[in-house]
């Protein structure tokens, strides 16, 4: 038998209209995950290390990263994130509208764990979220870094 628990997706994304779609795509298609949404990248680091009001938040599973944000892009998240001995093991899909080979590349050699174009149609943005949600919460396998800030549970 199967621990279950529901996988926790951070969300870092500025565009309130791509936030209200990735809710949609969770509703849509019964995502158990849980959604917690950050709008910039200040805040996503704030999240991660819970600071500055985010001390009761878990830990996220997976983080969906958006690279065109305010206060610190999306690539400087990536680099914190992946140079921080307490986070780098959490997985990052950089989800964005960016298809420059230059942000491809320079999120790779970030450790970004997959690079996706955002599509502008919305059948199309649900199809893209329930892939990244099978693919990461039913094929592979995520560590389970815990609840609290030691990564313990």
């Amino acid at each position: 038998m199967t621990d279950w628990r529901p996988i926790e997706v951070l969300l870092v994304e500025d565009d309130q209209g791509d936030i209200l779609l990735t809710r949609e795509a969770f509703e849509l298609n019964k995502v158990r995950n849980r959604l917690h949404v950050v709008t910039d990248g200040e805040q996503a680091m704030a999240f991660l290390r819970r600071e500055e009001g985010y001390g009761g938040v878990p830990r996220p599973d997976l983080i969906l990263l958006d690279l065109n944000l305010p206060r610190k892009s999306g690539l400087e998240v990536l680099g914190e994130i992946k140079a921080d001995s307490d986070l780098r093991m959490i997985p990052v899909v950089i989800l964005t509208t960016s298809e420059a080979e230059e942000d491809i590349l320079h999120s790779y050699r970030l450790h970004a764990n997959a690079y996706v174009s955002k599509p502008v149609d919305f059948a199309q943005f649900i199809r893209v979220v329930r892939q990244i949600d099978n693919f990461f919460v039913t094929v592979v396998k995520l560590p389970h870094l815990g609840s609290t800030p030691d990564g313990g549970t």
